[in-house]
């Protein structure tokens, strides 16, 4: 159902099960897939495709132009997957050509009001991202990372699948996989352990990674306290995740225990 006050362009591929509430403007180059929520005041432009189940909240902006001074309207992308919740003041914006002309969403993600994508994003699924926190350009967000509110993630940082970071965080290093992470400027307080917990684990991977991330963090010369982990710690696919995740980016700075503050 289409309110008689919202504008929905001819052009935009609207699926008839989705809901558009009053006052609200679809563009042309908008693609909407079934069972999507859209309520009152919501802008949804670009070339944005939208996957099914979402619901979109009063004065969203989903799509439009980046902030980025070196945009000149070239045709990029912003694809959101399903069953995410956007709510009141979000915005999320297409790529740029700079930075691979795409930014993504995945699925079950939750972000809550004033919360921000910028242009180049990669975010995972089962994301919760709080209210007033913004991701800078070309952030990575893994699967099922939580960011408590008034945070601010710097541009080109990645965040690990599973971690946290406190509220009011400014996050400028790298946060490894099932990382807590807090401070004015971000520094490890420890693992995740509740989150891998619940996430049914096993005891015996989650020790193991206890165990590793004392050797990690032994020192501050990571690539030297890397090679110290033998083939057990090696095996342990959580270990695994940590290592690899490390040694993917070396130009990028690792957040850890040692406090930058």
């Amino acid at each position: 159902m289409i309110h008689k006050t919202a504008l929905v362009d001819s052009k935009a591929k609207v699926s008839n099960s989705v809901n558009v509430g009053p006052y609200s403007v679809i563009g042309p180059n908008v693609e909407i897939g079934e069972d999507v929520t859209i309520h009152s005041h919501v802008n949804i432009s670009g070339n944005t495709k939208i996957g099914n189940g979402n619901k979109i909240y009063p004065f969203a902006s989903i799509g439009n132009d980046p902030q980025d001074l070196k945009y000149n309207g070239e045709q990029t992308k912003l694809i959101i997957g399903n069953n995410n919740k956007i709510r009141e003041y979000v915005t999320i914006h297409p790529g740029t050509v700079g930075g691979g002309g795409i930014t993504t969403v995945g699925n079950n993600c939750l972000f809550m009001i004033a919360s921000h994508v910028a242009h180049d994003c990669n975010v995972g699924n089962n994301v919760i991202i709080a209210n007033n926190v913004p991701l800078g350009g070309h952030v990575t967000i893994e699967d099922n990372v939580v960011i408590g509110g008034n945070s601010a993630v710097q541009q080109f940082t990645r965040i690990g699948q599973m971690a946290m970071i406190g509220g009011m965080t400014g996050v400028l290093h790298d946060v490894i996989p099932y990382g807590l992470s807090i401070g004015n400027r971000n520094y490890l307080q420890g693992l995740n352990l509740i989150g891998l917990r619940r996430a049914n684990f096993e005891n015996k991977d989650i020790l193991g990674l206890s165990e590793a991330y004392k050797m990690i963090f032994a020192t501050k010369n990571l690539s030297e306290n890397l090679n110290k982990l033998n083939g057990t710690f090696k095996e342990n696919p959580l270990v695994k995740n940590v290592i690899e995740f490390i040694n993917k980016d070396k130009k990028r700075s690792i957040c850890t225990p040692f406090s930058k503050e």
